[in-house]
């Protein structure tokens, strides 16, 4: 009878140890699956093997002419004394959020394209969002400081020196940069918090709100409403004061005598309204306007002109008629 006890009691001990092994390894087994979801799958454009160097070589041009050419204007302003004014410390802030919001798409992107692993880690992408949201922010609202500035030189010209004194301009700078970087916090959080239970495939080519929200299986009405209550504040505050700047300038030019004054004038803002024109059209057109019209097609459509086209085109629209960067790219050539 003993024996029969301590066989039995033996079997037990076997038996619960036999159960916590399997436990353990069921729960290793649980976050190694939980490690491997961690992470994200951006489809990108293609997965044709034919097309991945031409997409490879065409996306590393326009990266290496965006970081060159905005270094060549941040470069000619900073080493030109006669460029430290208010529009032109503007314009080399705004070549350097064009480097650094291109900075935060285009490089992993180039490297999915080159090596066909398409994952982006959980970390990385809510990163990635919110230094693309913060870059973004900024860009809108230095072009209104920027629509401010060309307001108090073409309407208030002899209060421009006190309305834009250096002591201001700085001023007004770091207010565009905290609040540009202060403001996608909130909304980041809220993606942090979302769950994705069925699906880890971003339709896009880098990690953005929209096709976010399309693949979480989370309650998204509260980051909705804050995504239009945050668009509200920034984006169509900037564009709308931007706008408003802009009637005014043009009733002042307008009333200018001299024809030559007159399109002096006008080539002065001619740059600044084309650049806000395609920057703001694209980001509200995108961002703001409900999740359920989302298209990727459109929307990776629509990204390619504000992550691509605008910070290439910006060196060339505000140098092409610039007389001030004509004489400095010229004192360069000589020196070559």
């Amino acid at each position: 009878m003993k024996y029969k006890q301590v066989a039995g009691l033996f079997f037990n001990i076997i038996f619960v140890f036999s159960t916590l092994t399997r436990q353990n390894k069921l729960k290793q087994m649980v976050s190694e699956n939980k490690s491997k979801l961690a992470e994200f799958t951006v489809q990108g454009f293609t997965d044709l093997p034919v097309l991945q160097f031409p997409l490879f070589m065409t996306f590393l041009f326009i990266y290496i002419t965006i970081v060159l050419s905005n270094i060549i204007i941040f470069a000619s302003i900073v080493l030109n004394s006669h460029l430290h004014t208010p529009m032109y410390i503007f314009l080399c802030n705004l070549s350097f959020i064009d480097i650094s919001y291109t900075s935060t798409i285009l490089p992993k992107l180039l490297d999915m394209v080159l090596t066909q692993c398409k994952t982006i880690s959980f970390l990385e992408c809510f990163i990635q969002v919110y230094f693309f949201m913060s870059f973004a922010c900024t860009e809108f609202l230095l072009l209104a400081a920027m629509a401010y500035d060309r307001y108090v030189a073409i309407c208030h010209p002899l209060r421009y020196s006190i309305l834009m004194s250096p002591k201001r301009c700085a001023y007004l700078l770091l207010a565009v940069w905290i609040a540009g970087f202060l403001d996608p916090v909130i909304h980041t959080s809220f993606i942090v918090n979302l769950s994705f239970c069925s699906s880890y495939n971003i339709d896009h080519f880098y990690c953005d709100v929209s096709p976010l929200l399309t693949i979480t299986c989370s309650d998204t009405f509260t980051i909705s409403i804050w995504n239009y209550i945050n668009g509200t504040l920034i984006a169509i505050t900037s564009f709308t004061y931007t706008l408003v700047s802009y009637v005014f300038i043009i009733t002042a030019i307008l009333n200018i005598q001299s024809a030559g004054g007159r399109r002096k004038a006008f080539s002065t803002c001619a740059s600044h309204m084309t650049s806000v024109i395609v920057f703001y059209g694209t980001m509200i057109s995108v961002y703001i306007r409900p999740a359920s019209t989302y298209s990727p097609q459109q929307d990776k459509f629509f990204a390619l002109l504000y992550v691509v086209c605008i910070p290439m085109l910006n060196p060339l629209i505000y140098t092409l008629k610039n007389k001030d960067f004509h004489h400095v790219f010229k004192k360069l050539e000589t020196k070559i």
